[in-house]
């Protein structure tokens, strides 16, 4: 036998001992060039031709597909009620861009879609300058009602809710699927809660964003020993920088294209934040008025005054969400801060090298590998 065939042969050896010291790895490299899929801390979808498929939240599958089309090629017309639409053909879809905590899906139609891997597994549609026409499938036992403006969607072990942005309409189909026309300047807007959650303080978060008092929604959460943030847009353009650098501390940078005050939501973890027991907001550096209702909130915004609610907690968790009315832009700082907990370990400590999954079948395959180079030489 030639040195080249041994090599050859002990090559192949080592590929197929890799495959079985780390399941799955072959298979997955295979079905990521077959499909565009997104698989994130809590948000799973593929982007398969015109849909977006298997969308899920936590597991729980909410929309076997979810379809956008402009308006003008659906045939929808003044005769044609929203809800009597059943099966739109849907514009091309393809993942345009993805990070750890997002997706960004191009739609032929002109709509740029936002998957957004957080706790509330958002999903948002802006129209991009002409009128779309989306059609949301619901999973397999999944069920859909009009709640107001608002279509809300049991799937089981979580509860979603469609909310638009602006002009528009969103509605339960003939069919039980879920339906939504909004024009360009319009957004539409999903939010995901585990069962239960979806209370009364949800739906006063929901009437900001679809009013337009909240411009933005933040979160920061922790993931394998460290912070993650991220930043789900529904109005005018608006960016966010987060810093943790002080303990028990979240600083936000907000900056947005129009000077009109906003409200941003911001969920926070325990980790980040400290205690919430005494938790306090302040913007550039001053101490922000707690608001007690949500008219107050909104009138911070319109400019008498920072102020800030926290609107919900989820102790299991260990997050709370908090509402800053901020009264004017361009650049502000907004920081949120907890009491000590005392804790010295914060969660934050990263596992070490021989607790990560298939460490063990790795290290045994390099030395496979060394004791292949030392034989072929």
């Amino acid at each position: 036998m030639t040195r080249t065939t041994a090599a050859v042969l002990s090559l192949l050896l080592v590929t197929s001992l890799f495959a079985m010291a780390v399941p799955g790895t072959v298979m997955a490299t295979e079905e990521s060039q077959a499909n565009d899929t997104y698989a994130g801390a809590h948000v799973d979808f593929a982007v398969d031709g015109d849909a977006i498929a298997n969308y899920s939240v936590d597991g729980e599958e909410t929309f076997s597909d979810v379809r956008v089309q402009s308006r003008s090629d659906t045939g929808l017309g003044g005769a044609i009620g929203l809800g009597a639409i059943v099966d739109i053909d849907g514009a091309g879809l393809s993942l345009a861009a993805q990070t750890e905590t997002s997706a960004t899906i191009s739609a032929q139609s002109g709509a740029e879609l936002s998957a957004h891997d957080t706790q509330q597994g958002h999903l948002v549609v802006p129209a991009g300058g002409s009128s779309q026409v989306v059609e949301a499938d619901l999973a397999s036992g999944a069920s859909a009602s009009n709640e107001g403006d608002t279509v809300v969607v049991d799937s089981g072990e979580r509860d979603g809710a469609f909310i638009v942005v602006g002009d528009g309409e969103v509605t339960v189909t003939d069919d039980g699927n879920v339906a939504a026309d909004h024009p360009g300047d319009a957004t539409l807007v999903f939010r995901s809660y585990a069962d239960g959650e979806r209370d009364d303080q949800a739906k006063a978060e929901e009437a900001l964003i679809a009013n337009g008092s909240a411009a933005a929604e933040l979160a920061v959460e922790q993931r394998g020993g460290e912070l993650v943030s991220e930043t789900v847009t529904y109005s005018e353009e608006t960016t966010t920088e987060v810093s943790t650098e002080a303990a028990n501390q979240v600083e936000v940078t907000i900056d947005r294209s129009v000077s009109k005050g906003t409200v941003v939501l911001t969920t926070v973890s325990e980790a980040a934040v400290g205690s919430f027991e005494d938790l306090s907001v302040a913007v550039d550096g001053e101490a922000a008025a707690k608001a007690s209702t949500m008219s107050e909130l909104e009138a911070g915004a319109a400019g008498e005054e920072p102020r800030y609610m926290v609107t919900s907690t989820n102790e299991a968790r260990g997050e709370a969400t908090v509402a800053v009315a901020i009264d004017h832009f361009s650049e502000r700082t907004m920081t949120i801060s907890g009491e000590d907990t005392g804790d010295s370990e914060g969660g934050s400590s990263l596992p070490g090298a021989d607790s990560l999954p298939g460490f063990g079948p790795i290290a045994a395959l390099f030395g496979l590998l060394t004791a292949v180079g030392a034989r072929l030489r």
